[in-house]
């Protein structure tokens, strides 16, 4: 079964607008079924706007509310028209002249809902360099008065997929990074502990001379 354009989109959109179940929009958008709940509780895809899949005509009207009525019924995607995307050789990644002013955004909206994605993560992602993170970051862009933080998947300049695989990775690394920091803290030792020397003693009075 094909999945819907920008799936995680679709589901918040599903959630705020329909009465279908979590297994429902999950079987549709190709998630699991806890993410969706997670999603209608606020604690995943808090920065991602609602894709309406009736505006695009994956769904009608009349098949949410097919499935509305049944809750064990599955929705079915209409078929596209459009030719099926070709998988994207490696290599660096072009961003059309169109979009590459919407970059400084994409990377305002990374630096603040992922801070655990590095710069060469972010730039992998977005098609840009180092330096212009780094402006955005300290805020030193040249044009940071106009910058709006805005998601990279509703920009065009990556995948969902793209976006999610990324900030797994880093996290794993995050955790790895704190557990092993967790580790190699050093041990006090009973030998390492420093000795106290022990106060002088006091000399003797002279003699009272009668």
């Amino acid at each position: 079964m094909s999945l819907p354009l920008m799936p995680k989109a679709t589901a918040v959109w599903l959630v705020d607008n329909t009465t279908l179940t979590f297994q429902q929009i999950a079987q549709f958008c190709g998630l699991h079924s806890l993410e969706v709940q997670a999603i209608a509780d606020g604690d995943v895809a808090t920065g991602f706007i609602g894709l309406d899949p009736l505006a695009n005509g994956q769904l009608t009207a009349k098949e949410i509310e097919r499935c509305e009525a049944d809750p064990s019924a599955a929705l079915k995607i209409n078929p596209s028209d459009l030719p099926e995307l070709r998988q994207r050789p490696k290599g660096a990644r072009y961003t059309p002249v169109s979009k590459r002013q919407d970059r400084p955004d994409a990377i305002a909206w990374l630096v603040k809902h992922h801070p655990e994605l590095s710069d060469a993560q972010v730039g992998k992602l977005v098609g840009t360099t180092k330096t212009t993170i780094a402006a955005v970051r300290d805020r030193s862009h040249w044009n940071a008065a106009q910058i709006k933080p805005r998601n990279p998947v509703t920009l065009g300049l990556c995948t969902e997929a793209e976006l999610e695989k990324l900030v797994i990775v880093a996290r794993a690394r995050s955790q790895a990074a704190a557990r092993k920091a967790g580790k190699s803290l050093p041990e006090t030792s009973d030998s390492e502990t420093p000795v106290t020397e022990a106060p002088a003693l006091e000399a003797e009075a002279p003699p009272h001379e009668e």
